[in-house]
């Protein structure tokens, strides 16, 4: 998509300039109390080896929440939780795998080693888990897209299979232009949900799959193998189930793409040759004729977690019961004890940046003359790391109604690089949320663009999409950006693809001499007036037409009508 800076958005500036000098007036000066030196400094605390690495269920996380409490205590603002409390307890289960894999093919058997050929677990909630002699099958990109009219597990047969899958969409050439993706499968370059691992390992236990097993590309993936080894290759976490998750896969993992193309090999085929097949829609699934015995021992551990949570209780009679709620992960990766030197995994940029920006931005409001019509809610979140586990709580077992939360604005991560001309949206198009960001944008000199790079799959890998999927317009900024004001031209790309390479989900994600904070506040005085604005307006935000969330929404809001006396 083109940066919205065409005359129809000068129109829209000109129309709307003096609406805009009266709300930048009116909301100027608590905006202002959010400064660059402000959020570094808060940043630094959270960053700290102190925190330990901010781990769920480890003493990393007390120190955490009690900052968190006091800190939002120390602004004036409520207890958000229930009875007076500070927290909302998320009960979760750590489990920490012990997999051993071993694949056979015409008698002969191959031990995989851990991490080098793959990284699995079990999400079951049982100390033993046994896998054996379960038949191999690759399944391209193991999507069923109905509105794309693609399966590709067809009629096949693959209870107590072993599925090898690729990562992401698949991508597909467009006929008009072979060295460009269609725009009408998958939305071209920009990841669909049917492309996250989430989705693949829930699509293979739905098929009745014993286990399944992603090839991890750096590309498609988004981040480099390393990411998938201290993510996944320690103690995972998943929500308390009453049914022990007996209803996921067995074994669930990545491959490496070295073991995955030696897998192929082994099996007679080309990994090459079989990702070309995989783009067909007549693909069908291909065994392997390798069976694969997974042994897995678990180690589990109940963990009462907490989210955080501060109000600000809004001042009219009616609306002071609807909310919109900031949000930001507060965990880490913790200490990783089998590294040496350096074993804290500090989390620097993801996620202390963005818990400083929801502490600022609370700041902000507590020093407004009076409290917006509606409620604040500001949610610092455990176990995002983890699956969006705090998130995914708190939308099953809400603090508030979900028919009454106008918005969800979300903070992971902040542009630390410098200041930009435009700010970007993960996820655009889909809510008009994006239209008061774009108000407030042009307060500031700046334009609205789309996220920097949509196949990634951003908008499935923060805390707001487990609130859109319960239907709550949300908003998330792309703190990633080419150009920064007064640097060199492609300066914010470098950055990120350093960040990327060196330091996300690695001990060394701390704070860099040459960070910049003057971008970060600039944006954060952006979702402080976003915010504003929902919380004072009559009318709603809501999902634009062709969200695959605006369903979901009406149906909530139907139902809340409807129990209405």
């Amino acid at each position: 998509m083109p940066r919205l800076h065409s005359p129809h958005w000068l129109a829209l500036s000109l129309l709307t300039l003096a609406t805009l000098a009266a709300v930048a007036a009116d909301s100027d000066a608590p905006a202002s109390s959010i400064r660059p030196a402000d959020l570094e400094d808060r940043t630094r605390i959270l960053a700290s080896d102190r925190f330990e690495g901010r781990a769920p269920g480890s003493r990393g996380e007390e120190l955490t929440v009690q900052h968190l409490a006091e800190s939002f205590q120390s602004l004036g603002l409520q207890p958000g939780g229930r009875n007076g409390s500070w927290f909302q307890e998320v009960p979760l289960v750590g489990i920490r795998s012990l997999v051993l894999a071993t694949t056979s093919r015409n008698g002969a058997r191959e031990s995989w080693a851990f991490p080098q050929d793959f990284v699995a677990w079990s999400p079951r909630m049982q100390p033993q888990i046994h896998v054996e002699a379960s038949e191999l099958v690759f399944v391209g990109y193991g999507v069923v897209a109905p509105e794309y009219q693609w399966n590709d597990f067809k009629d096949a047969d693959l209870r107590g299979k072993t599925l090898v899958m690729l990562v992401n969409d698949p991508p597909i050439p467009d006929p008009k232009d072979p060295s460009k993706l269609d725009p009408t499968f998958f939305r071209g370059n920009a990841m669909t949900y049917y492309g996250r691992w989430t989705y693949k390992f829930e699509i293979a236990a739905a098929k009745g799959a014993a286990a399944a097993l992603v090839i991890h590309e750096t590309g498609p993936a988004g981040y480099p193998y390393f990411v998938v080894i201290n993510s996944w290759g320690r103690e995972n976490f998943d929500l308390a189930s009453p049914r022990g998750n007996a209803d996921k896969l067995a074994v669930a993992g990545w491959l490496s793409l070295d073991r995955a193309r030696q897998l192929c090999a082994a099996a007679g085929h080309d990994l090459a040759t079989l990702k070309q097949r995989a783009l067909q829609p007549d693909f069908r699934p291909i065994p392997l004729g390798i069976q694969i015995d997974l042994n897995v021992t678990n180690t589990l551990r109940e963990v009462r977690s907490r989210n955080v949570a501060a109000l600000l209780p809004g001042q009219h009679p009616e609306r002071k019961k609807e909310f919109v709620v900031y949000s930001a992960h507060w965990d880490g990766l913790g200490i990783d004890d089998r590294l040496p030197g350096d074993k804290i995994f500090n989390g620097a940029l993801d996620n202390a940046t963005g818990v400083a920006v929801l502490l600022e931005i609370a700041e902000a409001y507590a020093r407004l003359p009076s409290a917006p019509d509606r409620s604040v809610l500001f949610l610092a979140l455990t176990a995002e790391e983890q699956g969006l586990l705090g998130a995914r709580y708190y939308a099953e077992f809400p603090l508030h109604p979900l028919a009454r939360t106008l918005a969800n604005i979300n903070m992971d991560g902040a542009n630390v690089a410098g200041r930009r001309a435009d700010v970007g949206v993960i996820g655009y198009g889909q809510s008009t949320l994006e239209d008061l960001l774009l108000q407030a944008a042009l307060t500031q000199g700046r334009s609205v663009r789309p996220e920097a790079e949509p196949e990634k799959g951003g908008f499935f890998r923060s805390d707001h999409f487990e609130f859109s999927k319960v239907g709550v317009p949300s908003l998330y900024l792309d703190s990633a950006s080419d150009e920064i004001l007064g640097q060199p031209p492609g300066y914010g790309k470098k950055r990120r693809e350093e960040y990327r390479e060196n330091d996300y989900h690695k001990v060394t994600d701390e704070m860099k001499p040459w960070w910049n904070f003057e971008g970060a506040a600039e944006d954060a005085r952006l979702l402080f007036e976003v915010g504003r604005q929902v919380a004072n307006r009559s009318t709603w935000p809501a999902w634009k037409p062709g969200s695959e969330f605006k369903a979901r929404r009406e149906a909530i809001l139907r139902e809340a009508t409807a129990a209405t006396p």
